[in-house]
């Protein structure tokens, strides 16, 4: 579709509307002398160069929206952005944690298809599919006569659809057949990590979502009811973070319940104070603790460690974190596009800013030159054995 005037005024009308909804809702002003420039080296150099590409008129306005949000936001800014309606679905169900498949991963081994995880909220779990089950046939074709790439494919159909699938439960040679629906879930997070000491365990958090806190509740159960926890390593490296709410959910296992939390402030707004949720005394646990982080902690899992470490709660290990405490909100808009904002820093309950260099860890712990996961243990031992940790005050009285 050729470029007209009517597709400029298009233009002209969206950018407008970006505008206005980054001025009303970015967590620092945006003023209109800024947006004015945009729209000059839109006119003069832009929209020319982007016409000369023979892209269309989506890609025109797309691409220059994209360069609008970075001409406008704050230097300091690395995350505020545009995205594209397909690269803006992608987003919101990674940064969400949500999926829409069947929630099977696995890999070919001989002629089947062997199934290493099944997803516990999805529709083939609810079915019976487990770990190590082997996929023998997918809607009727033979699983030996395809790519493991087509398998894969095959396994995330589209929204809403039904997949018949054939398989032998592990160890049996009895073909079942299960009808599974492809729907949107929210995916694991929580992972369980070996340590080499008894009675001291490990959980990895990839991601926080609206689920984490269920996760975390099941393993914490189970762990209390093998004995008692003599110490909790909790992996938050690699961990890009997710809604503020889960890290606050996640904190009522280890801070006392009613305490400020954390809040964030939006602009022209009172700030917006979370405090510790409270569940049963049970599972709360107040003993020694350890957080992992490096420089892809961030967002809430940065949000979780820093208080935790605030409040004496937790000692830090490994790497300063990524500094990117800060409230982000997706807007879409008619054409299923997105702009992604920063609307608001985060802040202790005192008021302290979070800071853009990230967390400082307690024990900083090089990860090539060190087990890590062996060094938190010993370092939770150490603890036990000198009763360096107040349970009461839930603090560590000497960290060396």
């Amino acid at each position: 579709m050729p470029d007209t005037k009517d597709s400029y005024e298009e233009y002209m009308s969206f950018f407008e509307e970006i505008y206005k909804t980054m001025d009303e809702n970015y967590y620092k002003p945006v003023s209109k002398e800024a947006f004015d420039r945009f729209i000059e080296v839109f006119n003069t150099k832009i929209y020319g160069e982007l016409r000369e590409t023979g892209k269309s008129i989506d890609y025109i306005r797309w691409r220059s929206a994209a360069k609008m949000i970075d001409y406008l936001k704050d230097e300091e800014d690395i995350f505020s952005a545009f995205y594209p309606p397909k690269p803006a679905k992608e987003y919101e169900q990674t940064a969400l944690g949500r999926r829409q498949d069947l929630g099977i991963e696995g890999e070919f081994v001989g002629n089947m298809f062997k199934v290493s995880h099944v997803e516990p909220r999805s529709d083939s779990y609810a079915q019976g599919l487990r770990p190590l089950d082997d996929i023998v046939k997918i809607d009727g074709k033979d699983v030996k006569d395809l790519t493991e790439d087509e398998v894969k494919e095959l396994l995330v159909p589209m929204y809403e659809s039904t997949v018949t699938l054939g398989y032998y439960p592990a160890g049996t040679q009895d073909l079942k057949y299960i009808d599974v629906l492809s729907k949107e879930y929210f995916k694991q997070m929580v992972f369980p990590i070996t340590t080499p000491v008894e009675g001291i365990y490990g959980l990895e958090v990839r991601r926080f979502n609206r689920k984490t806190a269920e996760d975390m509740f099941r393993y914490i159960k189970y762990f209390k009811a093998q004995g008692p926890m003599k110490g909790l390593i909790i992996d938050l490296r690699g961990n890009p973070g997710g809604p503020p709410l889960a890290a606050r959910e996640i904190s009522s296992f280890f801070l006392p319940p009613g305490d400020d939390f954390a809040y964030f402030q939006k602009k022209n707004q009172p700030k917006a104070m979370l405090d510790v949720p409270e569940i049963p005394k049970e599972f709360h646990y107040d003993g020694p603790m350890v957080i992992l982080i490096n420089n892809k902690s961030g967002s809430a899992s940065e949000l979780f460690s820093g208080i935790l470490q605030s409040k004496g709660r937790a000692v830090l290990m490994g790497e300063n974190s990524a500094g990117q405490v800060m409230l982000k909100s997706m807007f879409h808009f008619d054409d299923d596009s997105m702009v992604l904002l920063i609307t608001a820093r985060g802040h202790h309950p005192d008021g302290q800013v979070f800071s853009f260099g990230g967390l400082i860890p307690n024990r900083a712990v090089n990860e090539e030159e060190t087990d890590i996961i062996e060094y938190a243990t010993l370092y939770l031992v150490y603890v036990n054995k000198e009763g360096l940790w107040d349970r009461e005050k839930m603090t560590v009285v000497n960290k060396e």
